[in-house]
């Protein structure tokens, strides 16, 4: 996903950006038709005229104060609406980038960075329209339209005005890139790896205590905080100067303009009311154009934004990751008037022949010529050194990681199968379960939706949690963040019974007695293998293990390394 298009997607279309453009361009107008109203109306009132003389100007006051405050709001409605609905379809986008090359694909990004990437960095692009390109479209029509205007009244004034916009937009514009443009471009990979130092901390943050390492840990924070508040230090410099710049010319085109009037006065239509709108409607526009180079900044800033994007959303997805396309031939599990599930149990035989995987951008494949066949019933045992493709084997399976060679489903080329159909037969438990920050109720339900709460109660039970579950208050207990409340084994358990729920024909359980004391690995592997049996005694199990199973409890063998 390039940047370019990025930044086009976070654009609202023409449509949706046009009344919030047009509301704050006569909220502008207004701001400086109330200075130039107010100028006049003193000066002329200075005069002491009939009132009826004054009218006018009073009216024009009232209606311009009013039109800005009013159009104001109105265009902040608009403008915010049109951005925050452009910003839900852009991030819907991304995520739908995200998808396909999900997991395997995003080993390259730590976890705290990406969630920068997908919520602050998602969130900066909503300034695209907001803070650069409305600013910069209404400071160019009102600087334009003033320009006229005041030259319309007195032509050295307009030129001067005219000269005063163009040195404070450049000088302006030139002293911020100069002080924060390098800063301005860090600001969102600084935020992502403060975000990433934190998460790590938190999610650490027992084995950190543990072994007295916190203070440690706690400096990094620091350090990456120092950065980035050095980093929007020197962003809110730049502002800074661009501001002093600008009001310095501000008052020196209004300087100009009584350079210019004074020996004026007195010709014909130029008066003393007229010397004052001259005089002043500079200060109001160059507060309206002061937005440029803040526009600029902000124009840095998104396109950081949209850079870390994209390169966390490829332009073209690793060869390594698979892509999703319709089937082209459907295996015998779809026939019409079968049960899925049955014939997908009946069906679910799995060849492998000569398979080779890598990892995306690895130098070299992780597995070679792997050769498995697993019928249904088969309990296989994958062992192997640490490093050996064990894991990757499983991820093939799965079809999280694309291959070299032949693999057969149910006879048919996985190829040409979707993903989802796959993966339907398919399950994996990996070594690590992800346990969400809910209830137990609802750590299951998402592998069965309409399960009840009988059904989890019997498939926890099944998996030797019953006991358990009762001591912890039922299945609205909490598991905690990522499964902190409960034990490596229990985990493993937690995420059986998810299999179990989604009634897949194979099961591939990689390391399930990673996280376990030695001495309840062999009881937990035994249960796990027990408990996956389906009562017609059809579901094949892959497990991957680096300890010894017994003979008993596996008919096949396959050695990685």
């Amino acid at each position: 996903m390039r940047t370019i298009e990025i930044l086009r997607l976070a654009q609202p279309s023409p449509r949706r950006f046009a009344p919030g453009a047009l509301l704050g361009l006569v909220s502008a107008l207004c701001a400086v038709g109330l200075i130039a109203t107010s100028a006049f109306l003193i000066t002329r009132a200075a005069e002491m005229p009939p009132i009826l003389y004054l009218n006018m100007a009073i009216v024009g006051v009232r209606a311009f104060a009013l039109g800005r405050a009013g159009f104001r709001y109105a265009e902040r409605l608009a403008s915010h609406d049109a951005a925050f609905r452009t910003l839900a379809t852009l991030r819907v986008g991304v995520y739908e980038r995200l998808v396909p090359i999900a997991p395997d694909g995003l080993t390259g990004t730590r976890r705290g960075d990406l969630l920068t990437r997908l919520t602050a960095d998602v969130d900066e692009l909503q300034n695209l329209p907001l803070r650069v390109v409305q600013p910069l479209a209404i400071s160019g029509a009102v600087a334009a339209t003033s320009v006229v205007t005041v030259w319309i009244l007195l032509p050295q004034a307009g030129i001067a005005l005219l000269v005063s916009l163009v040195l404070a937009t450049l000088v302006g514009t030139a002293a911020t890139s100069l002080i924060a443009a390098r800063s301005e471009r860090s600001i969102a990979p600084l935020r992502g790896a403060f975000a990433d130092e934190v998460l790590d901390t938190v999610v650490n943050l027992d084995v950190l205590t543990a072994f007295d390492a916190i203070d440690s840990r706690l400096a990094a924070v620091r350090r990456a905080d120092d950065r980035l508040t050095r980093a929007v230090l020197a962003s809110a410099a730049g502002a800074g100067v661009a501001t002093g710049v600008f009001s310095l010319l501000a008052g020196a085109a209004s300087v100009a303009a009584l350079l210019a009037g004074v020996p004026a006065l007195g010709t014909p239509g130029f008066n003393g009311p007229v010397l004052a709108v001259v005089a002043l409607v500079p200060i109001a526009v160059f507060e309206v154009v002061a937005s440029v180079p803040l526009a600029l900044a902000a124009l840095r800033q998104v396109r950081s934004s949209a850079e870390r994007i994209a390169s966390v959303v490829p332009e073209v997805v690793p060869p390594e990751i698979p892509l999703d396309t319709p089937a082209v031939d459907r295996p015998a599990v779809d026939r019409p008037g079968v049960d899925d599930h049955a014939a997908d149990a009946a069906n679910a035989v799995i060849e492998l022949r000569g398979v080779s995987a890598s990892w995306p951008h690895a130098a070299s494949p992780a597995i070679r010529n792997v050769d498995l066949t697993v019928s249904p019933g088969d309990r296989i045992l994958v062992t192997g050194a640490s490093g050996s493709g064990k894991t990757t084997l499983a991820h093939v399976l799965v079809r999280f990681l694309e291959f070299g060679g032949s693999y057969r489903l149910g006879g048919v080329d996985v190829r040409r199968l979707p993903l989802a159909t796959v993966r339907r037969v398919i399950g994996l438990s990996e070594q690590t379960p992800y346990l969400f920050d809910e209830s137990i109720r609802q750590n299951l339900l998402f592998a069965q939706e309409g399960a009840s709460d009988d059904e989890l109660v019997a498939v926890l039970a099944r998996v030797g949690l019953a006991e358990w579950l009762d001591q912890r208050g039922g299945l609205d207990a909490r598991v905690g963040e990522r499964g902190s409340l409960v034990s490596g084994g229990q985990a493993q358990r937690i995420a059986l019974a998810r299999a179990l729920l989604a009634d897949f024909p194979v099961l591939v359980l990689d390391e399930p007695t990673a996280n376990v004391d030695a001495d309840r690995a062999d009881a937990l592997l035994r249960d796990l293998l027990a408990a996956s049996a389906d009562p017609d005694g059809r579901r094949a199990v892959v497990v991957i293990s680096h300890r010894p199973v017994p003979a008993e409890l596996i008919t096949g063998r396959l050695h990685l390394g």
